[in-house]
């Protein structure tokens, strides 16, 4: 029996899907696809964090939820900016909203993104405040 499927970048793959593509499968092809799956994924991450501003919000969100009222004065953008680049953020998966009555709070959401900057060494803006050394 012979099972087609359509991947593409877009799709969110469960590991139910992974499963069932597996047992129509060759192992060796079913290695590859995660594989595919685990460099789309670090891919999108680092097109997420390639843009100083975006860097910015996600390194202040290191330190937890915060308010775009609290982001905006941090990255030293205009508040329609801040909005614009936490909504691409939002979209490819990093960090998540929540709306308290005026106010919208970030947080990050995908923990891959705070081992990638534990791994490049990149600090949260509380743990800098004591570091007077310029690179």
């Amino acid at each position: 029996m012979t099972a087609f499927v359509k991947i593409s970048p877009q799709s969110a793959i469960t590991k139910k899907w992974i499963l069932v593509y597996k047992t129509f499968r060759p192992k060796g092809l079913y290695i590859d696809i995660l594989i595919s799956i685990n460099m789309r994924e670090l891919l999108k991450i680092f097109k997420a964090l390639c843009d100083e501003t975006r860097l910015k919000i996600v390194e202040l969100l290191l330190n937890g939820e915060k308010c775009v009222c609290e982001i905006v004065p941090f990255t030293k953008r205009t508040q329609s900016t801040v909005s614009i680049q936490l909504s691409k953020l939002e979209d490819l998966g990093i960090v998540e909203s929540r709306r308290d009555g005026k106010k919208v709070y970030y947080r990050i959401i995908n923990p891959k993104v705070k081992k990638i900057l534990s791994k490049m060494d990149v600090h949260s803006p509380q743990e800098n405040r004591g570091d007077t050394k310029s690179l």
